[in-house]
């Protein structure tokens, strides 16, 4: 019966449990992330949540209790320096759980337990994004408003000139070229009467020539 059943024995005796821990929590602390069952993920958090615990008073007491429970100096100096101080400022919760599915063959609950800050995608996902600056705002003074619409009337009244010029030019070059029909109208009659009077003495002369010769 469960009568007393504090915790999961995991189907191992003392020695071989308390053994298997310890070597996950050294991999835990290398690896920073590991893939097991997620019995065993639960054990495991709570075997290393305290150890971290105390690593955030650097003694020479608290160093021996971890090296009581993960027997590796390499683990120790991980735990006390470079975990410490990543994730030292959380008042707990130092380890995540993501179940992952079911394992093939037993079908057992899979799961992925990770120390927390050292998940980079979800950090950046946490980071909010960044505004760009030249986004304005409407609640803004009536001085910047002001001042913004002045370039904008300009370069309107600008644009409706463009137009209004060309059709002056389109409508001067009919004008020009009937002025100059004109002028060229005028000045015809003037040499064209030159040119008879000229034919008129040619002809005058010729007559005078022919009466001399006969």
């Amino acid at each position: 019966m469960r009568h007393g059943k504090k915790f999961n024995h995991l189907g191992r005796t003392a020695s071989h449990r308390k053994a298997m821990l310890s070597n996950m929590a050294k991999s835990l602390l290398e690896h920073k992330r590991i893939s097991t069952t997620l019995a065993k993920a639960k054990e495991l958090r709570k075997y290393i949540e305290p150890l971290i615990t105390k690593a955030k008073e650097d003694t020479t007491h608290n160093r021996r209790i971890a090296f009581g429970y993960l027997k590796n100096k390499e683990a120790i100096k991980l735990l006390f320096g470079e975990v410490v101080e990543k994730i030292g400022t959380r008042p707990g919760g130092y380890t995540r759980i993501i179940k992952t599915g079911f394992r093939l063959g037993d079908n057992a609950e899979m799961c992925i337990i990770e120390l927390v800050d050292y998940n980079e995608l979800l950090l950046k996902d946490d980071q909010p994004a960044k505004k760009s600056g030249r986004r304005r705002s409407r609640r803004g003074s009536g001085k910047s408003s002001d001042a913004a619409d002045v370039p904008v009337a300009e370069e309107v009244k600008e644009e409706k000139e463009k137009p209004k010029a060309k059709k002056k030019a389109k409508d001067t070059a009919p004008e020009e070229k009937g002025e100059a029909a004109a002028d060229s109208a005028a000045e015809s009659p003037e040499a064209s009467a030159e040119d008879n009077a000229d034919n008129a003495g040619d002809d005058a002369d010729k007559k005078d020539d022919d009466k001399k010769s006969e």
